[in-house]
């Protein structure tokens, strides 16, 4: 996963949990997550995920975990944002707070699925916004969500992040679709 990372951003660490393969029961597990209505999937998963952390030689803690952010719509469609669902399960375990409140989606993208990694990006550019920067000044964010596919929502989320004073990222994701 980093190495798809490499050159578009600076960051710590890029880390994924799991591998996720068209038709294997990953996918079938973040379908579950992201449209049945299973917000306790994202938990669990979360802190699965944070016990492989703890016992990892390699895994740098962060200061703060930040989740990809769902659009309003999106949010009161589902209920719930799936990644936030995560960091709240990673949370638990690693005992790292969440923020929540400053990273937000301004825009209501169409669906990244069909679309080609230059066009992911196009769509996501001015997606996302932060509201207060103070809370991540002269942090090391670990920025959160469930499937890495081409990185262009990790991108433009990081590219936000990396302009305020001593931002550290680190990226994790559930699954990693190669």
């Amino acid at each position: 996963m980093a190495r798809q990372l490499w050159g578009r951003f600076p960051f710590v660490q890029a880390i994924a949990f799991l591998y996720f393969r068209k038709g294997n029961r990953i996918q079938n597990l973040m379908h579950q997550l992201k449209y049945k209505k299973s917000p306790e999937t994202g938990i669990r998963l979360g802190e699965l995920y944070a016990y492989e952390l703890k016992r990892s030689l390699t895994f740098k803690p962060a200061d703060l975990i930040i989740p990809v952010p769902l659009h309003p719509i999106k949010f009161k469609k589902r209920g719930y944002n799936q990644s936030e669902c995560i960091a709240k399960g990673l949370s638990s375990i690693l005992s790292i707070p969440v923020s929540t409140a400053n990273l937000v989606r301004l825009e209501n993208t169409e669906t990244q699925t069909k679309k080609s990694r230059y066009s992911r990006y196009e769509n996501l550019i001015n997606a996302f916004h932060i509201l207060d920067t103070s809370e991540f000044i002269n942090k090391h964010v670990m920025l959160i969500d469930d499937v890495m596919t081409t990185g262009a929502t990790l991108e433009a989320c990081s590219i936000l992040l990396q302009k305020i004073e001593g931002v550290e990222i680190s990226i994790c994701t559930i699954a990693y679709a190669e």
